[in-house]
């Protein structure tokens, strides 16, 4: 059956800003715990039925199309619409694992899940990833990331989306994930986060450290700082190809520029925790998220 396509959860009153990832916590009692973030305005499972897709009557395509599709979930805003369509992509909107299997012809660059106009829930994000990697399509997140005491965080732990994200080896292998952040306490947290929902976590300062690292532990799951991508050098992206794994590791890359480095040590201490938001959206940004697709997408 068809992923059922995710509303838009509206923040409370004391959010100035940002959205709340609607993914729901495990239910009290439950092997993983109850989430400490959820809470009145916190993260929620919503469900809807999806629009139906207009038939492409272009596939089977030639091998690689012009523009080259990338697979979008959902539907982009506008500048970022913009930016895919200045460096040659065409966003195709999919919502299930069975519209990505029906793309899976026309050879897309990615999947791309960038949750601006809509939150997803785990278990569409789960079926989607699933779909990608069977396919061997590049899975590509981008996020937001938030700091606020329990009380006032509004969207979900990160690591309830991360967990819906990352494969494992065997369902005795927790997954592994390499964690590329130069801040300490926000990798700390991140990694404290993880930990707690038995993932593995292995972490790196820098992009060229990461690659040392993902030849010890060979990650499920890569997350990092969109900044530190390296754009025109060799890094854990190169590496993840070079190996064989860049079509079966999901990549996770989220903005922190809205994040005070003076209150950054109150994550250490336990007063504040991340949580995860809408990501930024200036040209620096965007710029950096194509050029990253690109990277990804190449053949």
């Amino acid at each position: 059956m068809p992923v059922p396509v995710p509303v838009p959860v509206p923040a409370p009153a004391q959010a100035s800003e940002g959205r709340a990832y609607a993914i729901e916590a495990p239910a009290e009692g439950s092997a993983e715990g109850p989430e400490p973030l959820d809470g009145p305005g916190g993260a929620v499972e919503v469900s809807n039925q999806p629009l139906p897709q207009p038939v492409d009557d272009e596939l089977p395509p030639e091998p690689l199309d012009n523009p080259r599709r990338l697979l979008v979930w959902p539907a982009p805003d506008v500048s970022t619409q913009q930016a895919l369509s200045d460096r040659g992509y065409r966003p195709v909107i999919v919502h299930s694992r069975e519209e990505v299997d029906a793309q899976i012809a026309a050879f897309p660059a990615a999947l791309f899940v960038d949750p601006l106009t809509g939150p997803i829930t785990r278990t569409a994000l789960q079926s989607l990833r699933q779909a990608a990697v069977a396919a061997e399509v590049p899975v590509l997140l981008a996020a937001g990331l938030g700091q606020a005491t329990r009380e006032a965080a509004y969207g979900a732990d990160p690591a309830v989306l991360l967990k819906a994200l990352a494969p494992r080896d065997s369902e005795q292998h927790p997954s592994r994930v390499l964690v590329i952040e130069e801040h300490e306490d926000i990798a700390q947290a991140l990694a404290a986060t993880l930990e707690r929902r038995g993932m593995q976590v292995a972490r790196a300062a820098t992009d060229t450290e990461a690659v040392a690292l993902a030849q010890q532990i060979r990650p499920n799951l890569v997350v990092m700082d969109l900044m530190q991508v390296r754009r025109r050098r060799a890094g854990i992206i190169d590496w993840l190809r070079a190996n064989g794994q860049l079509n079966r590791t999901p990549l996770v890359v989220y903005t922190s520029t809205d994040l005070d480095e003076a209150e950054l040590p109150s994550l250490s201490s336990g007063e504040t925790v991340l949580f995860l938001a809408e990501r930024s959206t200036s040209d620096e940004v965007q710029a950096r998220i194509v050029d990253l697709l690109a990277k990804i997408g190449t053949n």
